[in-house]
């Protein structure tokens, strides 16, 4: 199994696109297993068949339907239960899991299954015991390019991404603000830090994968057990934030690495996720650059955080198993 995790908007998509290419791996969607269906512990309780049905048969569903679809989990009752059978007791939600990425990917004939959840990052500590043998891709980006992507992030229905519900806008509209978004990116890197010298681990800066895609995929094949093969890296051209989605263009674009520069983000947004940000930044080899904004500029931002965190965290309540676990991970505490 390989996880690929990241801040939301990192190239965690774009990575699991790029592994799905190899012949042995099979990329699922974004399953959203930890955390929405499951809160991960490491000594996981033991679950009667009835639970692990209903669990298993969600899961299926956001695989094969898609996690916005109008869900229909029970027709997949059937093929869960054999599922099911084949796992040794005790029966846990780890293990349902593990049952189903197999199976899938034997229906695909692949032998690999490869989990693109980007906030499977909060669960490192825990993926990295319940499933020893697994390989982990951090992604890192400039929080600056992944402030302005989640800026932008609510015209994805516009740009390509037609099965998106409406409602989504709403709640991607509402999620941003350059406070919560720096916080975030800052406990996120923070958590994929922790294991950097676990050798499972493998943390990967965005922009070095778009300037140097041979050496820096050479190393993530080396790191995940994988034969390189340089096809990998014809992936399409979609799911940005910034333009239409180009399905007849192929590789990766240099052009997504900085585009902030350019403009989209006001010195207040810049000042407010460079302030925040900055330790982890230097870190991870980001330049701080000089900019300065008025003290009013900044105040208004304050005033709209409490605003925008209540409204986006009502509107994101159904996708969180256990909010006070949740919300500690997410502050870095």
């Amino acid at each position: 199994m390989i996880f690929v995790v990241g801040n939301s908007r990192s190239g965690t998509t774009m990575m699991g696109r790029i592994l799905g290419g190899h012949a042995d791996v099979f990329t699922f969607n974004e399953l959203h297993f930890f955390e929405q269906l499951w809160a991960p512990t490491i000594e996981p309780e033991a679950l009667d068949p009835r639970k692990a049905c209903d669990l298993l048969t969600m899961l299926m569903s956001y695989q094969r339907d898609g996690y916005y679809a109008s869900h229909k989990p029970r027709q997949y009752l059937d093929e869960c239960e054999k599922i099911v059978d084949t796992i040794d007791n005790p029966i846990t939600a780890p293990a349902i899991f593990s049952a189903y990425i197999n199976h899938e990917i034997a229906a695909h004939s692949k032998t690999i299954g490869c989990d693109q959840t980007p906030r499977n990052l909060y669960y490192l500590e825990e993926l990295l015991k319940l499933y020893p043998d697994a390989r982990f891709v951090v992604m890192v980006r400039d929080p600056r390019d992944v402030l302005l992507s989640q800026k932008n992030r609510w015209k994805r229905r516009r740009l390509g991404a037609k099965g998106t519900p409406w409602w989504n806008a709403l709640r991607t509209w509402a999620g941003y603000h350059p406070q919560t978004i720096s916080l975030l990116w800052r406990s996120g890197v923070a958590a994929g830090d922790r294991f950097k010298d676990d050798p499972r681990v493998c943390i990967l800066r965005f922009e070095d994968l778009l300037n140097k895609p041979e050496a820096e995929l050479r190393r993530v094949c080396e790191a995940m057990d994988l034969d390189y093969d340089a096809s990998m890296l014809d992936v399409p051209r979609v799911g940005s934030s910034h333009q239409q989605d180009q399905q007849n263009e192929r590789g990766l674009d240099p052009n997504a690495a900085g585009r902030w520069r350019a403009g989209g983000l006001t010195k207040a947004e810049l000042t407010i996720c460079q302030r925040l940000t900055r330790e982890h930044m230097q870190k991870h080899g980001y330049t701080i650059e000089p900019v300065s904004a008025s003290a009013v500029s900044r105040a208004g931002y304050r005033l709209t955080w409490v605003f925008k965190s209540a409204l986006a965290l009502a509107l994101n309540i159904w996708r969180i198993r256990n909010l006070r676990e949740s919300l500690r991970r997410r502050l870095g505490r």
